[in-house]
């Protein structure tokens, strides 16, 4: 867990759990597994178990302590809605994020349908966004998963994209995030596919956010579309030049 996080778009990240289990194609290359086993070989205690589910009561309170406000990344190294998180953890996860009302939470997950299990027994509050991963067209169907939820700010993160994802119904949804795949491995990304993308948030006043072109050297291909940096935001649209 960090204060001062590198990922774009966000800028902190709190993981009240660690590890999880591959899912969908999205998570055969999957970072946070290599960054988990790294950090095992290292001898950092909390990734004793490696890229194992385990939970970590000790953090729950931690952004209690950081009186700034900040977006915070919630799991960026797990999942909180795997089947192996019990809800009495979850309510715990949500109850800090309402008690720490100052910040914003972007609350990310590949299992959409288990939380929407839960929807009705989690408070909700205008702070936390709720995400979805989508990869490609097969797994569109979490979209209307998430939409079902009682989050009020919600948002898609295509990335790794692994294919188009033409006529998304958008209906719902506050915000996009755009993504290639970057390190070892990396699949490829498509110019077309992230124009595409693009075109239908503008058509339904949807914020747009291009991470990455991805790649072994994410750094040097950079993050421009079309000569522009997409770092658009939910209620709050901005595009630098």
């Amino acid at each position: 867990m960090s204060d001062n996080s590198r990922i774009e778009w966000t800028d902190a990240t709190w993981n009240p759990t660690t590890g999880c289990t591959k899912f969908s194609p999205g998570c055969k290359n999957c970072y946070a597994e290599r960054l988990s086993l790294r950090l095992k070989n290292m001898g950092v205690p909390k990734y004793q178990n490696g890229f194992k589910l385990t939970l970590h009561s000790d953090v729950l309170d931690l952004p209690l302590q950081w009186r700034n406000p900040k977006k915070i990344f919630v799991n960026s190294m797990s999942d909180l809605f795997h089947k192996d998180v019990p809800l009495t953890f979850i309510k715990k996860v949500f109850k800090t994020m309402n008690d720490a009302n100052w910040h914003q939470y972007q609350l990310l997950t590949k299992r959409p349908e288990n939380a929407l299990k839960f929807d009705k027994k989690l408070q909700w509050a205008p702070n936390i966004w709720f995400g979805t991963s989508v990869e490609m067209n097969l797994y569109k169907s979490r979209i209307d998963s998430l939409r079902k939820t009682s989050a009020k700010i919600k948002f898609l993160s295509l990335e790794p994209l692994l294919g188009p994802l033409p006529k998304m119904n958008l209906k719902g949804i506050d915000w996009v995030i755009v993504g290639g795949e970057s390190g070892p491995g990396a699949r490829p990304i498509e110019k077309e596919w992230v124009v595409d993308i693009r075109d239908q948030c503008k058509k339904n006043k949807v914020a747009f956010f291009f991470k990455q072109w991805g790649g072994i050297n994410k750094k040097k291909n950079g993050r421009s579309l079309d000569g522009k940096v997409y770092n658009e935001l939910p209620n709050k649209l901005v595009i630098l030049s």
